[in-house]
């Protein structure tokens, strides 16, 4: 089985079920809590963590075992540490109403599989080993994480706040190509990494060629 890598964008306010009170079903809930979804959980008994969610009324929970008709009107369903009949009963009802499914453990059952993930402000990072060794993909993602930091975050969130002035400063294509690709091979993101945002901004500006404080006026704010 070979997955098809995508991001699913813009959760906001979306009804996401997760069925399953365990460590995995805390982790996953919390994981659509970071991205503005709306989860309801399903569960009859539950973590000391998801009975928390559930007490600040950051989460929907019912207290029970899961019952068909629950995924209606979901946008998607995870479900975890459930028995072989249930998943096979969720997995069912998710098809008839078009709500894409994730069985953790059970591949078979699943539309899509959540990969590890690093998460950097903007930057988000995802592995998937297809199901086939989840515990290298923790590895993986420890790696990435000691690599990764938080100034390849801010980095992306100076170039967002600047794509439109960017684009109205060099509207030929292959031009501004050029100048982002000069941007991100420059030493830009030492500075970042090393405290030295000024200085970062004021080469940002060299290098894409605005004018000067474009960046420190108006911009994102520091770190």
């Amino acid at each position: 089985m070979q997955p098809y890598p995508v991001f699913l964008i813009d959760l906001a306010d979306r009804r996401c079920v997760v069925i399953g009170g365990d460590h995995e079903a805390e982790r996953k809930t919390r994981e659509l809590l970071e991205v503005g979804a709306r989860p309801l959980l399903i569960a009859a008994e539950v973590t000391s963590g998801l009975a928390a969610l559930a007490r600040a009324d950051r989460i929907e929970h019912l207290s029970r075992d899961y019952r068909d008709g629950d995924l209606r009107g979901a946008f998607l369903v995870i479900a975890s540490g459930q028995p072989g009949a249930c998943n096979h009963a969720i997995r069912n009802e998710a098809r008839g109403e078009g709500t894409i499914c994730n069985v953790m453990d059970v591949p078979g059952l699943c539309d899509f599989v959540a990969g590890s993930v690093v998460r950097r402000g903007p930057l988000t990072v995802a592995i998937s080993t297809a199901g086939c060794g989840p515990a290298l993909a923790v590895r993986l993602r420890e790696q990435l994480q000691e690599l990764l930091t938080p100034a390849h975050g801010r980095l992306l969130e100076l170039m967002a706040g600047l794509r439109d002035r960017v684009k109205a400063r060099h509207p030929v294509f292959s031009e501004r190509k050029r100048r982002w690709f000069a941007l991100v091979d420059s030493d830009v993101l030492d500075k970042l990494a090393a405290g030295r945002e000024p200085e970062a901004l004021r080469q940002m500006e060299r290098i894409l060629d605005l004018p000067s404080k474009a960046l420190r006026s108006g911009g994102p704010a520091p770190l």
